[in-house]
């Protein structure tokens, strides 16, 4: 048995060599590939896409989501040899939205953490970074109204998608469940795990806090507090989990948006975001619509918020999704129909679809 395993360790280490050789190789020529870019930004979103969508069709022992894992670090090393890029989140650390951040873009970036959504975009928009990462709605509890409204408002481009499974855990530095007092977590979290809080935690004070890392924070300084968030966060900050995965929905999700500066071309499997209003008299949001059904676009998200920036009680702003890129035909038609009638449209971007 010892010499049988002796020769796996030793074909494992040549296997390692060669992963290390390939690796190289990769990377020189993705350092050449920057060199005739000629100052190009060295994040294309659609190029990404379409590596990771090809290495995650391979049906091997690790399977398509791991396969995809193992790439994006290789990606994530191999831009970083072009650009140091920088990305703000919804900080501190230890939030998903930092957990998205680094499942899109890797480990080979500079991760800002901010304190609000607010001041995630306004650090894009005055180049004190690249991108941002801002979390736009959730399987469970349905939109961020506050990243919608500033969608309205922003110079910045979707240019990418992240979407993550969220596990919320309740986090504590107490033993037991019956000493916790009151828990600290994000609205939308507190929402999501409603039901388990009702029955394991009836009569415990619930407080809301800008982010989950904050009310890790929070719960390993206080005695008789708890947070609800994530491992990573509950690791960050000295935490024992009480108990894991309370949210009330187990295919909890939460879609990000990627924001910047970068226009995506066509990947082959992308979605268009835009926002417009509709006047306010009967069948107009159906007219609105029309254009889109009669060039075979099809719609996959619609959501409506009221028109914060303009004038008029009671108007709203309606935001949708859309399957494909804004340059392909069909979709190039039914958004030059939908600027016709439409009193505004803005384009918010066009984009390749999440890779899980």
């Amino acid at each position: 048995m010892s010499d049988e395993l002796e020769k796996i360790r030793r074909e494992i280490d040549r296997l390692d060599d060669e992963l290390a050789a390939l690796i190289e190789r990769r990377a020189a020529q993705a350092k050449k590939a920057g060199e005739l870019k000629a100052g190009a930004a060295a994040y294309r979103p659609e190029r990404e896409s379409e590596i990771l969508r090809r290495v995650s069709k391979r049906n091997g022992l690790l399977g398509g989501e791991k396969m995809s894992a193992i790439f994006r670090e290789v990606i994530s090393a191999c831009r970083g040899l072009e650009e140091a890029i920088r990305v703000s989140y919804l900080g501190p650390q230890g939030t998903f939205s930092e957990q998205a951040l680094r499942k899109h873009f890797g480990a080979a970036v500079e991760a800002l953490a901010v304190p609000s959504v607010d001041e995630a975009f306004r650090r894009c928009e005055s180049g004190g970074a690249h991108f941002t990462v801002v979390p736009a709605e959730n399987s469970t509890e349905g939109v961020v109204g506050r990243t919608l409204d500033l969608l309205v408002t922003t110079s910045l481009r979707i240019c990418g998608e992240v979407e993550l499974r969220v596990q919320q855990n309740l986090l504590s530095k107490e033993k037991e469940m019956r000493s916790i007092k009151r828990v600290y977590s994000h609205a939308q979290s507190l929402a999501q795990c409603n039901g388990w809080l009702a029955q394991n935690l009836a009569g415990v004070e619930r407080v809301p806090v800008a982010s989950n890392a904050e009310a890790a924070q929070r719960a390993a300084q206080e005695e008789g507090a708890a947070a609800i968030a994530g491992q990573a966060a509950g690791e960050r900050y000295g935490l024992a989990a009480l108990a894991r995965s309370i949210e009330d929905e187990p295919n909890n999700t939460t879609r990000f948006l990627v924001l910047g500066n970068v226009e995506p071309s066509p990947s082959g499997r992308d979605r268009t975001s835009l926002v417009m209003s509709a006047e306010n008299k009967p069948g107009a949001v159906h007219a609105l619509l029309t254009p889109l059904a009669a060039n075979g676009v099809s719609m996959s998200r619609i959501e409506s918020r009221p028109a914060r920036a303009r004038t008029a009680l009671w108007e709203y702003l309606f935001f949708i999704d859309v399957e494909g890129h804004q340059r392909d035909e069909h979709v190039a038609k039914a958004l030059s129909a939908l600027r016709a009638s439409a009193p505004y449209l803005k384009i918010l971007g066009s984009y390749p679809v999440a890779v899980t």
